[in-house]
């Protein structure tokens, strides 16, 4: 059973490490990885899915979404702003639904559950994305109890599936308020406003933060003999960070790329921690920071974790980050978790993720380099292929044969919880929040060659979820891109009360046949990845590109182990399009025959390898917005 502790020294580690625990994979890159938000994945209340075995589930209450209920939420302003006010809001998602939908995503191919953070949230605050923690060693009653999350590892596990949880290292949730006497600001329109910004120098806290958000609380280490009411709701928990030392007490970032105030300062209400200098070979780790390792070991042990996905590194440091790292590394390597995998959120170009990762031990990055917006976009026709390709080009940096670091060390997307997608040219807002299929839908017919994409190029590819049931959420915040998969008050397309766990749609049925094909495929996991050239007449090739806009069958291979794997999409929606396409001269010869391993509609053509001016080139047609695969 999982135990309260208010302390990190209620701990009893000899106890909890005296046992097996599931091993880490051989390789990550092999893996799929799923992201979910547990507050909008399921709240195990659905029926018509289908349960691990592949039985119907009609015990719940919220029925399968059919199109026909597409805007059922929105039929007038008044519901409209109703399902608008509830997308900021606590949802219902928990644990235990996440447990019951394990067949779901088993089914779809998934392999790793990556979960949003599931620790306790301050209590006066809607902080359901859970960034806002106030007790590191419990699990958000809204989400559920240790013991549920016992049970999903477990399930999770006897199912082979990994899972990562979402940690914060960087800050706290909003668990102490500045001294509201001193620090105002004033606006455009004269009015007063509370607001500590950072300046460099420190600012005067009123007090802990209690259960009404009220700064009620002495700022120190509560004695709950004489203060019984902090607990649980109250001020900030294990006891060891209640020391004030342990924030840096410097009020909220103002210029996010001025250092050193993105490393001290609030992200606007969530306090900063003090992790320790900045010299990377003499760092001295806070207590705040060493407390945080015990945190998180605590999490490994108790709950059979397979790894961690940190956030927001840059706003950590270097130092911090490789101590961190191989506290972590050593802890989980003792209890023979060989492979625990630490995944950081690396703001910036290449150069920098590489740098952070060979300086940190990081496994891996997410989300580098406009890799997401470079995806999208050429998908759309919006940008040239090569753009996207040549992100994956990192000789220059190892001094290597190029398409080798990224294989594994990197995490790839192309939807996310908080996607700003600068590729959408023609929306005037650049700051809009959108999925890839927004508009309505506009984009939907191109989401299977997206899908594609993420699956079969280099990186390990990360879906997230609603994306394999096409979700179309755009807005003007974060909100727009977390609708409820299990219905509720904020479904998808504008929906209410029916829930989209739809093994029937064509994207999850072709998502799933991608990923069984990469699954045998070892070079679709991990061979080097080469852009192809194209040609319309067999005589003249080149790479695809254009003006505007792209419609075009843009094609690549991933070659191991002199085996290549030839990979194709269509970004023209409308027509099916014929094209003659290079491949490997030292693999290949005229006359060799390639099989179709995948092709998104029903018929599968093998295709003959043809000699053209001394090259290797097969004619390839691929349906309109499809993708295929194939192989000698």
């Amino acid at each position: 059973m999982g135990k309260e502790h208010k302390s990190l020294s209620d701990i009893n580690w000899k106890t909890l490490i005296n046992r097996t625990f599931h091993p880490s994979p051989l390789a990550w890159e092999d893996n799929v990885l799923y992201f979910l938000m547990i507050d909008r994945f399921s709240d195990n209340n659905e029926k018509g899915y289908k349960d691990i075995t592949g039985n119907i589930v009609n015990t719940g209450k919220t029925g399968l979404y059919k199109v026909t209920d597409n805007g059922n939420a929105i039929l007038n302003k008044s519901d409209a702003d109703f399902w608008n006010e509830c997308g900021g809001k606590w949802m219902g998602g928990n644990l235990d639904g996440l447990k019951s939908k394990i067949g779901y995503l088993k089914r779809l191919g998934i392999t790793t559950i990556w979960i949003s953070p599931i620790f306790k949230q301050v209590s006066f605050q809607e902080t359901y994305h859970g960034y806002g923690i106030q007790n590191f060693l419990d699990i958000d009653a809204h989400f559920g109890s240790k013991d549920d999350l016992n049970q999903l590892v477990k399930t999770a596990h006897e199912q082979g599936i990994y899972v990562i949880l979402d940690i914060i290292l960087n800050h706290s949730g909003n668990v102490f308020s500045y001294n509201p006497d001193r620090y105002w600001t004033e606006d455009a329109n004269k009015n007063y406003y509370l607001d500590p910004r950072w300046d460099g120098s420190f600012y005067q806290v009123d007090g802990y933060n209690d259960a009404n958000g009220k700064s009620s609380i002495p700022f120190g280490t509560i004695d709950l003999t004489q203060h019984p009411q902090v607990w649980p709701d109250g001020a900030v928990w294990p006891s060891e960070f209640q020391n004030p030392q342990t924030f840096t007490q410097k009020g909220r970032i103002n210029n996010w790329d001025h250092n050193p105030e993105y490393l001290e300062g609030d992200f606007s209400d969530l306090k900063d921690i003090d992790l320790g200098n900045e010299d990377l070979e003499n760092f001295i780790p806070s207590d705040g920071l060493k407390f945080l390792c015990d945190v998180y070991k605590y999490w490994i042990a108790f709950a059979d974790i397979d790894g961690y996905r940190i956030d927001t590194i840059k706003h950590m440091g270097r130092p911090a980050t490789r101590y961190f790292v191989s506290v972590l590394k050593e802890f989980a390597q003792s209890i023979n978790k060989e492979n625990f995998y630490l995944v950081g959120e690396i703001a910036g170009g290449r150069k920098n993720a590489y740098e952070t990762l060979q300086l940190t031990g990081l496994n891996a990055a997410l989300g580098i380099d406009d890799v997401q917006s470079k995806l999208r976009g050429f998908v759309k026709g919006k940008y040239c292929p090569a753009e996207y390709f040549n992100l994956f080009r990192n000789s220059e940096l190892i001094n290597k044969d190029s398409h080798t670091w990224f294989r594994d060390k990197v995490v790839i997307m192309f939807n996310d919880h908080d996607q700003i997608c600068t590729e959408d040219y023609d929306d005037k807002d650049k700051s809009k929040k959108l999925r890839f299929a927004a508009y309505g839908g506009r984009n939907k017919d191109l989401l299977l060659p997206a899908i594609a994409v993420n699956l079969t190029t280099m990186g390990i590819p990360c879906i997230y979820y609603g994306t394999e049931q096409a979700f179309d959420g755009e807005g003007g915040s974060d909100k727009y891109l977390r609708e409820a998969m299990f219905g509720g008050e904020f479904g998808a397309f504008r929906s209410r009360n029916k829930h989209f766990f739809d093994e029937s749609t064509y994207e999850y049925q072709e998502t799933a046949k991608i990923v069984q094909v990469r699954r045998q495929e070892i070079a679709l996991r991990r061979g080097r990845q080469f852009l192809r050239e194209i040609s319309g007449n067999g005589i003249n090739f080149g790479y695809p590109e254009g003006g505007d806009t792209i419609r075009s069958v843009i094609a690549w291979s991933r070659i191991f182990n002199n085996e290549e794997i030839l990979c194709a999409i269509n970004t023209d929606e409308n027509n099916t399009l014929e094209v003659y396409v290079t491949i490997d001269n030292n693999i290949h010869k005229a006359g060799d025959k390639l099989r179709c391993l995948y092709s998104c509609n029903s018929t599968k053509m093998d295709i003959q390898v043809q000699n053209v001016n001394g090259r290797c080139v097969v004619l390839l047609k691929v349906p309109k917005a499809g993708f295929v695969i194939y192989k000698k």
